[in-house]
């Protein structure tokens, strides 16, 4: 019966979509990792990659820069990040502006972190767009923009409950979002559960799970712990011991991502956003896993036959 599996269909690379998150380097090093992980992900062909942008515009002439690059030196299409944290209206105004004369038309808008970092409060700049739904509308007085926005399949870690988070996610809807990008999770029970909460919520835009392949499972715990996403005693115990072995842990972390992809294409999920973290090999295995191959490499099979 296996053999009949939605996710083990000789086609299903046709009916998955993914699209991949970068961030702007901060030094040459890091900008030469970027550029070797822009390049091994572009042959995916990913709907969009995203770039991100740092509270109140501490990365804004870095992520310029990086989407002017991949605007003009790739076949990618970047959705710029846009946060409301720490910045004026006419401050936020201006940059929108700035990357719309670049050819910039997809935009991840998102009302930040605190300055001071996850878990700090949160507070309004007196003269800014206080949160995520009134980016959005400032973003659609703009133009008719492809706009993604977040959602939190275990809520806001701010939110009192779901029906304030889910009703956030509605006020984005209905300024003009073209789809919600989730928080990363681990259970994809509780990412199904969300998303029948927001249908029934009346919020039918494309709920795409974001998905972190887990380089530093010290990392990822301890950053899960401050926004709110579970890490299940069972992904704890993978990685148990693994510390002082990163070539083991690559391995595991591989498979880990590839069975929560697979399992929730056999949900019925078809679209997928990468949290790269810059980096290509997860990202790129978990792809291939999923049937998702590389142009380049089927031009060279072609060639060859």
């Amino acid at each position: 019966m296996n053999q009949f599996r939605f996710s083990r269909r000789p086609d299903i690379g046709d009916k998955v979509r993914v699209s991949f998150e970068f961030f702007p380097p901060k030094n040459d090093e890091m900008e030469a990792r970027l550029w070797d992980t822009v390049t091994r992900l572009e042959p995916l062909k990913p709907k969009f990659v995203s770039v991100t942008y740092g509270a109140g515009g501490s990365t804004r002439e870095r992520t310029a820069r990086t989407v002017k690059r991949i605007l003009n030196e790739t076949t990618l299409t970047p959705a710029a990040h846009m946060t409301c944290v720490d910045a004026a209206r006419d401050q936020v105004d201006t940059v929108i502006r700035e990357f719309v004369d670049f050819g910039v038309t997809r935009f991840v808008a998102l009302r930040g972190d605190p300055a001071a970092g996850v878990g700090t409060a949160y507070r309004p700049h007196p003269d800014g767009y206080a949160n995520g739904a009134e980016l959005v509308g400032a973003l659609k007085s703009v133009g008719d923009f492809d706009i993604s926005v977040s959602a939190y399949p275990e809520k806001h870690p701010e939110s009192p409950d779901f029906a304030t988070d889910i009703d956030m996610l509605k006020r984005k809807v209905d300024n003009g979002a073209t789809r919600a990008i989730t928080q990363f999770f681990f259970d994809n029970d509780l990412y199904e559960r969300y998303v029948e909460r927001a249908r029934r919520a009346g919020i039918y835009i494309p709920i795409v799970p974001g998905i972190l392949p887990v380089h530093n499972f010290t990392q990822v715990a301890n950053f899960s712990s401050r926004c709110g996403a579970l890490v299940p005693a069972w992904l704890a115990e993978r990685f148990e011991g693994l510390e002082n072995d990163p070539q083991t842990h690559a391995l595991v972390a591989s498979a880990v991502a590839a069975e929560q992809v697979l399992d929730l294409v056999e949900r019925g999920v078809g679209d997928f956003h990468f949290y790269t973290m810059n980096r290509a090999d997860l990202v790129f295995a978990v792809c291939h896993m999923i049937g998702i191959r590389s142009h380049e490499a089927e031009a060279t099979g072609s060639a060859a036959a």
